[in-house]
């Protein structure tokens, strides 16, 4: 057996974020992929963000929206949204945008 390392150059990230009086409230990344499976790319959105005094406000909901959008901009059939089991918050918001829970998430911590 033969392992082959390709490096792809057509993957890319966008970032939001918000800021009130110069001060970053909320955040959230959107990275573009591709695999070969599918023609169109497939977007994560990680590291979601809002500012524990503004949380309840609408941010969240706005920037998962606005992620969403980006998403769709950028061609991808389909956006994970990925949040720790211990936030369960963030996944009645996710579900409230009309994200479904999918799967599950294995991590590897270097």
């Amino acid at each position: 057996m033969e392992i082959k390392k390709e490096i792809l150059k057509n993957s890319y990230a966008i970032r939001l974020s918000a800021s009130e009086r110069g001060k970053e409230i909320a955040r959230a990344y959107i990275y573009v992929l591709t695999n070969s499976l599918h023609k169109e790319p497939f977007g994560f959105l990680e590291d979601v963000f809002v500012e524990e005094t503004h949380r309840g406000g609408g941010i969240g909901t706005e920037i998962v929206n606005r992620a969403i959008e980006e998403a769709k901009k950028a061609g991808c059939y389909k956006l994970i949204g990925t949040s720790r089991d211990s936030r369960p918050a963030v996944h009645r918001l996710y579900e409230r945008i009309g994200l479904k829970k999918w799967g599950i998430e294995f991590r590897k911590d270097f």
